[in-house]
């Protein structure tokens, strides 16, 4: 018998679960928490392909197409289908149905992403579907005491208190660093400016997991007020957020940038230092996409060192 095609009904995914298995990659695992009903707010549409055996339906594959939170110029999308079930078409037939749903989406978007690993399954899909490599990125971890830890000023304790800093995550003059950055270093997805709001939720918010941000500010410089001199903290010049981890044996999640004003030699400068502050004790995981250049200059020699490694198969970002 033909495969049937429907929307998500509660309970699909415990039942795709027993015929999947675990997932067989970093992308899988993340993008099976968007198989859930369709809806109009978020805007997502899900479909399921059922299989009958013994005149019981079973789910075998399922595909969902949605809008996302930033980069709105195109539509996140995500199939699988269970390995029994794989070359006969179903992975097609999900994505045609999933563009077809793409092409009548409120906002006008149709073009779609996709997350796989190089050389899988998904990413031989991808390949045929016409979705191409748009970006590249590792999880790298940095092991402790990778640098030698930088000098401000005299050394003494005073100068580096005017250049460190632990700052509340809920810091504005941190957000809109940390959103300017993220912008800089998205460019090839168009997220757009993002308002001191959204990078409060999407990346300093407590159910982000963020619980601590250390900076690295400029040398402090010096004003005049009513024609007294006075000093102002320096600019942020470079920016770690820490993660909450399950397992504190694990290295810590950090998010690391800079200010993108910074020259490239001035924001590698900056990375480095903070770096050093960072992994001086304890490891560092880091998500690395190719278009962060400054943190790659400095990781790159790291890694050649063995002093940081990758962590698992890289992930790359495919589209039409």
């Amino acid at each position: 018998m033909a495969l049937e095609y429907r929307e998500w009904n509660e309970g699909d995914d415990l039942a795709l679960l027993e015929i999947w298995g675990g997932p067989e990659t970093l992308p899988a695992e993340q993008f099976r928490a968007a198989l859930a009903p369709s809806s109009n707010q978020p805007w997502r549409r899900c479909i399921v392909a059922e299989d009958v055996v013994d005149g019981v339906r079973i789910p075998v594959a399922a595909g969902v197409v949605h809008e996302a939170s930033l980069h709105p110029e195109r539509l996140w999308a995500y199939i699988e289908v269970a390995r029994d079930h794989r070359r006969e078409g179903v992975g097609a037939t999900l994505l045609t149905m999933l563009r077809r749903e793409a092409g009548n989406s409120p906002s006008g978007v149709s073009k779609l992403r996709s997350k796989v690993e190089p050389d899988t399954a998904g990413a031989a899909f991808a390949a045929a579907a016409g979705l191409a490599p748009i970006q590249r990125s590792q999880l790298v971890v940095v092991e402790p005491e990778p640098l030698s830890l930088p000098r401000f000023g005299d050394g003494s304790e005073e100068a580096a208190s005017e250049r460190v800093e632990d700052l509340a995550t809920g810091s504005v003059e941190l957000s809109e660093v940390v959103g300017k950055y993220y912008s800089h270093v998205h460019h090839w997805d168009s997220p757009g400016e993002l308002s001191i709001a959204t990078v409060q939720r999407l990346f300093l918010h407590d159910l982000t997991g963020a619980h601590g941000a250390i900076v690295l500010r400029a040398p402090k410089a010096s004003a005049f007020g009513q024609g007294v001199p006075t000093t102002r903290k320096g600019k942020i010049q470079a920016f770690a957020i820490s993660y909450a981890q399950g397992n504190s044996d694990e290295p810590s999640d950090v998010f690391l940038g800079h200010d993108p004003q910074l020259s490239a030699e001035d924001a590698a400068a900056a990375v480095r230092d903070l770096l050093a502050l960072i992994a001086y004790q304890h490891p560092v995981l880091l998500e690395v996409d190719e278009s962060m250049t400054a943190l790659r200059t400095v990781l790159g020699p790291l890694l050649e060192s063995g002093k940081a490694h990758v962590r698992g198969a890289d992930t790359l970002i495919v589209s039409d």
